[in-house]
């Protein structure tokens, strides 16, 4: 094989899972054909299959090139600290996934994940992918266990408030919750 058709194949792969990452984040694992993500991506549904045999692999990896983005963009945001203290990094690493999760699809395919947790592969896939994340808070960062935690809870809390637009929610518990949280709004 060329490599002009291996990089091709493998540009087609990446179109592929961006646009599982898209078609799941907007209509779950459950109710998603491969047809519907093999539409969007432009490329026939026995290319999708085969790439992917199983719909739950095409689903991990759309899981996973998620977990790469947000590790990618919280390790410039570690480097661009240097060598603050852990709250500081920990402070810049959150904005920047604030950043982040403005896109709709980056945000919603992981509450998908967590919603389709009970598929073992499923569950596996968001394991690693919040592991990465809290060791990335811990090495990088230089965060102790408490401040990893509360590092990944507050992410978890930023999901929730960013999916129920409650920067742009007029009402008490909205403005209780958001209280210092730095959010644009979603894409």
């Amino acid at each position: 094989m060329r490599a002009d058709s291996r990089s091709t194949a493998e540009e087609r792969r990446r179109t592929v899972i961006h646009s599982a990452v898209t078609v799941f984040a907007r209509s779950g694992y459950a109710t998603s054909p491969v047809t519907r993500v093999a539409d969007h991506a432009g490329i026939s549904s026995a290319y999708v299959m085969k790439l992917f045999p199983r719909k739950v692999d095409l689903f991990v990896a759309a899981i996973d090139d998620c977990y790469d983005r947000i590790v990618d963009v919280l390790e410039k945001a570690a480097d661009e600290a240097g060598h603050a203290e852990a709250t500081e990094v920990l402070d810049r690493m959150g904005a920047r996934y604030a950043e982040l999760i403005a896109d709709r699809d980056l945000l919603l395919l992981q509450v998908q994940a967590l919603a389709t947790t009970q598929t073992p592969e499923v569950a596996a896939a968001v394991r690693e992918g919040v592991g990465r994340i809290t060791s990335l808070a811990t090495s990088r960062a230089g965060a102790d266990a408490s401040q990893a935690q509360e590092f990944v809870a507050r992410g978890q809390l930023c999901h929730l408030l960013t999916a129920v637009d409650a920067f742009d929610t007029d009402a008490d518990w909205a403005a209780a919750l958001t209280t210092g949280i730095r959010h644009g709004p979603a894409s």
